[in-house]
């Protein structure tokens, strides 16, 4: 079974500034641009067996910019929904709710367009994509592409790795980058973690 290769988008305004970034359709910014560029390397020549993408812009310009194959987009690899902390910064949070954590204390609901979401819920889009994930690269050769939001995919990784989805908090992602999913001797594991290819001189 072929891995799989998560890919955070590019950077965003509100990414940059620290802002909650869920269901809200920020842009690239010029950089973000540039990261999701540089990620071309990678996927020259590679003929993934699945690539999904999630449904904002974000996501889909950075497959775009970085030469990946057309794939298919899916809403369960959006971003955490924030609730009433959509575009809301950790430290102004931390005004009003000191020590807060998304991972433990979860967001409360914001309005309808932003619900909220527990780890749980997060977790359960993961589980979900997981499964499409498996049954796409049962048999199947190459590998499967994920291209989604720093919060989904950290959650995705825990479950990946079979720990609870609030272990997301273990593992930072950067904007721009590109992770590996695989297996050692039939178990999960991380194989690279917030790579980008090297400059070319």
């Amino acid at each position: 079974m072929g891995d799989v290769l998560l890919v955070r988008h590019g950077e965003t305004a509100w990414s940059a500034s620290g802002r909650h970034t869920g269901l809200t359709d920020v842009p690239l910014t010029a950089g973000g641009v540039e990261e999701a560029i540089t990620l071309a390397p990678y996927f020259a020549g590679l003929s993934p067996a699945l690539v999904l993408t999630s449904t904002l812009t974000r996501a889909r310009s950075t497959a775009r910019l970085a030469g990946l194959p057309q794939g298919e987009t899916d809403t369960d690899l959006h971003e955490w929904d924030y609730g009433a902390y959509e575009g809301v910064t950790t430290a102004e949070i931390h005004r009003t709710r000191p020590g807060w954590s998304l991972w433990r204390d979860g967001v409360p609901p914001g309005d309808a367009e932003h619900p909220g979401e527990s780890p749980e819920q997060v977790g359960a889009r993961a589980d979900r994509v997981l499964a499409r994930v498996a049954a796409a690269l049962d048999g199947a050769e190459g590998d499967a592409v994920l291209v989604a939001h720093g919060h989904f995919l950290r959650v995705l990784t825990a479950r990946y790795l079979g720990l609870p989805p609030a272990e997301g908090r273990l593992f930072l992602l950067r904007t721009g980058t590109v992770s590996r999913l695989s297996t050692e001797h039939g178990a999960p594991v991380i194989a690279g973690w917030n790579t980008r290819p090297l400059p070319v001189d």
